[in-house]
C-alpha cells in the first residue's frame, strides 16, 4: 500500500493546523457558521441528527494494522467506542465532540490518515475492488491507478468547489466489484492483446434522487492519458453543471441533459487542448505508483496439499465448512485465500465495529495477512492474503470476535446506511429493518438454498445504502410523520448493472420481514435450477411478486 512520505506528512500537518485555527475561530464566534460549513465539510465533518459525524478516508479500502489500532484508540478516547464502515469504504465516527476534532485529525495524521475531501462538493475518496491485487479474475491491479487519482485529486484547486460531490471508482477484474457504473466516473481497466493498458470510461452514473446507470463515453483510454481525460471530464462538468439547484447539480443530470454523445464530444474537445500537457502520465510515474503495491512475502506452497488439509478440516466441522463456502474465496497465489470478516451478525448495525474488535482485526491482520486489512463497499472487512493452512485458526479467532457469521453474499449480508438513528437527512430508520429481516432469515441452510441475494436498505432518497442497485432494495420514506418502506426489485451494481423497479405502495416497518419473505417465496416457487433471485426476477417480471405482497388477506 502507499506509504506517506515527508511531503505527504507535511501537507497533513499543515491541514490539521489550518483546521484547528478554523475550528477555534468558529467556536469563538469570529468565523460565521456559513463560512465554517464548507471548511468543516472538506475536512470530513458533518452535523448529524444527534452529534457531529467525522468521515475518514480509506483510499481503495486499504488499511494497515497501525492505522486500525489508531482508529480503535480514537473510537475509545474520543467517541463512543465504535466506528462505522461506509459504502465508500470509509470509516465514520458518529459521536465526536467538535472541540476535539482537530486533536482527532492530528492523531490520524500520525498514521497517514485524514478526512480531507471525504465530504463537500469535491472529488471524494476513490474506491475499488476489495480483492484488488489478489483476485483470480483480475486483469490488472487497479490500486496504482486509484493512488494516482488520489494524489491528483487531493487539494486540486480547480475542482475544490464543484457543483456537487464527485465520486470515482476503478475496477481491474472481469467481475465488477466496485460498482463502477453507478459512479460519476467509473473506470474499467482494459488489457489489449498487445499488452497496452487502458480504461473503458463510464460517466454520469449515480444513485440518490435521480438514479442513473453510467454511459460509456470512451471504449479505450490509454493509461498515460488517464489524468488529462479526467481533467477534461471535470472541466466540462465544472463549467456546465448546474449550481442553481443542488438536486440537479450532479454530473449525471448534465450528461442526461446534453446526451452522453454530446457530453463525450465536449470532453474530447477539451481533452484535445490538454492531452499532452503537464498531467500526462509518464512511464516513470506509473511505475512509481506501482512500486507501492509490490508482492508481500508470499511463501511457496503446495496448493493441492494445502487444499486437501483444509478439506479434511471442513469435513470434521460443518460450521467451518459453511464459513469456507461463504467467507473465503480463491487467491491468485497458490496456497493462499482471501477472507471476508462479516460485520453483519444479527443484532449489530451493519458495518459497525467496536474499538476492541478493531484491535482484534489489527492483530488478525498482523498474524495472518501481512499486517493489512481492507474495508469493502458492502460494509465488511477483508484479509486478502491468508495462507490456507491458517484458515482454521483464523476462523476460530474470527468466530470468537464475532466476525465469522457465514453470510457473505446472502440475504442477511445487508448493505444498510445509518438511517434515522443517526443521519439528519434520513426519512426513516434503516438499522432496525435490517435486523428484523436478519431475524426472519435466521436458518442458514435456508439462506444458503436461496443463493446470492443483494438486499440493500437506505433511510432516504440520498441512497447511501445503495437501495437502487439491490436485487431487493428498500427505501425509507416519510408519510405524514410516519415511517414507511418502499420496495424495489431487480437492481444490480455488477457488470449487468441495473436500477430496481418500484414494486408498488410502501409498507409499514412491522410488516417488512413478512414482505421480504413473500418476495423470496415467489422466487423459490418460480426459479429454475441455476437461477439466482435477480435472474428469476428478470425472467418473470414484477407481476408475480406484486400479486403476492399486495394480495388481500382473504
Amino acid at each position: 500500500m502507499y506509504i506517506y512520505d515527508e511531503y505527504d506528512n507535511s501537507i497533513l500537518r499543515q491541514r490539521v493546523a489550518q483546521f484547528r485555527d478554523q475550528t477555534e475561530r468558529f467556536l469563538a464566534g469570529s468565523l460565521p457558521p456559513e463560512q465554517f460549513l464548507p471548511l468543516r465539510l472538506q475536512n470530513g465533518l458533518y452535523v448529524q441528527r444527534l452529534a457531529p459525524m467525522l468521515r475518514i478516508n480509506v483510499p481503495y479500502g486499504m488499511l494497515n494494522s497501525t492505522q486500525i489500532r489508531k482508529l480503535a484508540h480514537i473510537a475509545r478516547h474520543y467517541d463512543k467506542g465504535y466506528v462505522h464502515v461506509s459504502t465508500r469504504q470509509n470509516i465514520q465516527f458518529n459521536w465526536p465532540d467538535l472541540t476535539e476534532v482537530p486533536d482527532i485529525l492530528s492523531e490520524l495524521a500520525d498514521v497517514g490518515m485524514h478526512g480531507t475531501q471525504s465530504s463537500g462538493n469535491c472529488i471524494r475518496n476513490t474506491t475499488s475492488d476489495q480483492f484488488a491485487g489478489v483476485a483470480e479474475d483480475e486483469i490488472v491491479d487497479p490500486r496504482p491507478y486509484c493512488e494516482i487519482i488520489r494524489q491528483w485529486s487531493s487539494f486540486h484547486p480547480e475542482f475544490a468547489f464543484l457543483p456537487r460531490k464527485f465520486k470515482i471508482a476503478v475496477t481491474g477484474s472481469e467481475k465488477d466489484r466496485a460498482a463502477v457504473q453507478v459512479h460519476d466516473i467509473g473506470l474499467q481497466i482494459i488489457l489489449k492483446d498487445s499488452g497496452e493498458i487502458g480504461f473503458k470510461v463510464y460517466v454520469g452514473g449515480g444513485l440518490g434522487r435521480t438514479p442513473v446507470i453510467g454511459s460509456v463515453i470512451r471504449e479505450f483510454l490509454p493509461e498515460e492519458d488517464l489524468l488529462p481525460y479526467l481533467e477534461a471530464i471535470l472541466r466540462v462538468y465544472n463549467l456546465s453543471g448546474r449550481r442553481d439547484n443542488k438536486y440537479k447539480a450532479r454530473i449525471k443530470i448534465l450528461v442526461r441533459a446534453l446526451t452522453p454523445e454530446v457530453f463525450a464530444q465536449k470532453v474530447e474537445a477539451e481533452w484535445e487542448n490538454t492531452k499532452d500537457g503537464y498531467s500526462k502520465l509518464t512511464r516513470a510515474e506509473i511505475e512509481r505508483a506501482k512500486s507501492f503495491f509490490t508482492e508481500p512475502a508470499y511463501e511457496t506452497i503446495d496448493n493441492a496439499a494445502a487444499q486437501a488439509a483444509v478439506d479434511a478440516q471442513a469435513a470434521e466441522s460443518v460450521a467451518f465448512s459453511k464459513w469456507l463456502q461463504r467467507n473465503v474465496r480463491g487467491h491468485r497465489v497458490p496456497g493462499y485465500a482471501a477472507v471476508t470478516l462479516s460485520l453483519k451478525p444479527t443484532g449489530v448495525a451493519p458495518g459497525d465495529i467496536t474499538d476492541s474488535q478493531l484491535e482484534i482485526i489489527a492483530n488478525l491482520a498482523d498474524e495472518f495477512s501481512f499486517g493489512e486489512a481492507r474495508t469493502t463497499h458492502e460494509q465488511n472487512i477483508v484479509l486478502a492474503d491468508v495462507k490456507k493452512s491458517d484458515l482454521f485458526t483464523l476462523w476460530q479467532k474470527s468466530k470468537a470476535a464475532g466476525f465469522a457469521t457465514p453470510n457473505i453474499g446472502t440475504i442477511t449480508d445487508i448493505i444498510c446506511c445509518p438511517g434515522g438513528d443517526f443521519c439528519s437527512l434520513a426519512n426513516a430508520k434503516s438499522i432496525p429493518i435490517a435486523e428484523a429481516i436478519q431475524r426472519q432469515f435466521d436458518d442458514l441452510d435456508y439462506v444458503y438454498d436461496l443463493g446470492d441475494i443483494d438486499l440493500n436498505i437506505s433511510g432516504c432518497m440520498n441512497a447511501c445504502g445503495h437501495h437502487h442497485v439491490g436485487h431487493i432494495g428498500i427505501l425509507g420514506v416519510d408519510k405524514a410523520g410516519k415511517e414507511f418502506y418502499q420496495v424495489q426489485l431487480g437492481g444490480s451494481a455488477s457488470n449487468d448493472a441495473s436500477l430496481g423497479d418500484v414494486l408498488g405502495p410502501s409498507f409499514g416497518a412491522e410488516v417488512m420481514p413478512d414482505v421480504i419473505q413473500k418476495l423470496v417465496n415467489v422466487y423459490v416457487e418460480n426459479r429454475t435450477a441455476e437461477e439466482l433471485f435477480i435472474d428469476t426476477y428478470r425472467r418473470i417480471g414484477a407481476t408475480p411478486f406484486k400479486e403476492r405482497v399486495y394480495a388481500k388477506a382473504n
